[in-house]
């Protein structure tokens, strides 16, 4: 417990003196280019909306907090990359006698710019979602079909932000789409239910429509917000079926499997979830993490669908997202698997994508006999 506590200490500490830090740079701007006086109310100002998104964690109801925390995260990972650069040359140039004054104010112009910049594409990147198409073929024979047309949307994070819009949004594009089969391979929700049953989100989802039905899995913010039991029910009500580690047959012409998020501890391995099913038909699975591709692969996996990464939503956390993960986006194909990662529909925190864009996934598959 004491362990906890440190590290907990020692975290609020450093945060708190990086939150300091932005907060100096910008008092320094506001105060040389537009005569900013009161410092402790601006200090105040910047406290509250730094611990924002903890505030909003215990006062749920007030979900002012939670958003404007979630704007500060976009802000905050910027400014860290943002404000060291301009210091460094605000320093250079006043070493060579510029004058000082003149440098803040161009400086801060610039790097208030930036972040304008950042903020109005970044939240066309978020709200503005393509659609991504793919061609594969499986060299396997679904007994009653030879093609399928996939509709595929992960990590919608539907909640405060990614909210009514963003979930009419997705039913309009999917449903343009005419696919055979919709699948959501996770982070339906963020995190709590209650903002999407309150929104009545569900209304608007009930609405995706695909002949052979609509499918998902749970991700790991299903877990996170601890609302499981209340989120399958509303998922049952609105007619989209969530596999927990299970098998079904699809028009007895392929597998479908899903599993639960790596989250869950006692999830099956893949051997097992597949263990007892004929290799007689092609095998699709959702896995909201992309984390198990040689199992998947070695178990005859035909294709893996999955999100997680958002690839990393704002550059240059993809170089993060790269290191850890095998395909953090996009396709890659390893013997006859064929694996598929999105970047999301939604988002997590700040409404922003830098570097990366929402999307839907459109997969045209073909089935072929095995030569």
């Amino acid at each position: 417990m004491n362990q906890r506590i440190i590290r907990f200490t020692l975290m609020i500490t450093l945060y708190s003196a990086l939150t300091f830090y932005i907060g100096w740079n910008g008092w320094v701007w506001l105060h040389s280019a537009f005569g900013l006086q009161d410092k402790w109310i601006y200090g105040f100002i910047v406290g509250l909306i730094s611990f924002s998104y903890l505030i909003g964690y215990f006062l749920k109801k007030i979900a002012i907090f939670k958003i404007v925390g979630a704007y500060w995260f976009g802000f905050l990972q910027y400014a860290v990359l943002f404000l060291p650069l301009a210091n460094l040359v605000g320093l250079i140039l006043i070493f060579f006698n510029f004058p000082s004054l003149a440098v803040v104010n161009w400086i801060g112009s610039i790097v208030f710019s930036a972040f304008l910049i950042v903020f109005i594409y970044g939240s066309y990147n978020a709200y503005s979602p393509i659609v991504r198409k793919f061609s594969i073929s499986i060299p396997n024979q679904a007994s009653n079909l030879s093609n399928l047309k996939i509709a595929m949307a992960s990590d919608m994070h539907f909640g405060r932000l990614s909210g009514l819009e963003h979930a009419r949004r997705l039913v309009h594009e999917v449903n343009s789409l005419n696919p055979d089969i919709i699948l959501l391979p996770g982070d339906i929700i963020d995190d709590d239910p209650e903002p999407f049953i309150q929104k009545k989100m569900g209304d608007v989802l009930k609405l995706l429509s695909a002949p052979l039905g609509v499918y998902g899995v749970l991700g790991n913010h299903e877990y996170y917000g601890g609302g499981i039991p209340r989120f399958l029910q509303e998922m049952e009500q609105i007619g989209i079926t969530i596999l927990l580690d299970e098998v079904i047959t699809i028009a007895d012409s392929f597998y479908l499997a899903g599993r639960k998020d790596k989250t869950d501890r006692n999830r099956k391995s893949i051997s097992d979830l597949l263990s007892d099913i004929p290799n007689t038909l092609p095998i699709l699975m959702m896995d909201h993490q992309p984390s198990d591709l040689i199992q998947a692969e070695k178990n005859q996996v035909d294709l893996l669908l999955s999100g997680h990464t958002h690839r990393g939503q704002l550059a240059p956390n993809h170089l993060i997202t790269r290191r850890m993960f095998e395909v953090d986006w996009g396709y890659l194909k390893k013997n006859q698997l064929h694996t598929i990662v999105s970047s999301g529909f939604g988002f997590w925190g700040p409404p922003l994508r830098i570097g990366s864009r929402s999307e839907i996934i459109q997969i045209d598959v073909s089935f072929m006999e095995s030569k």
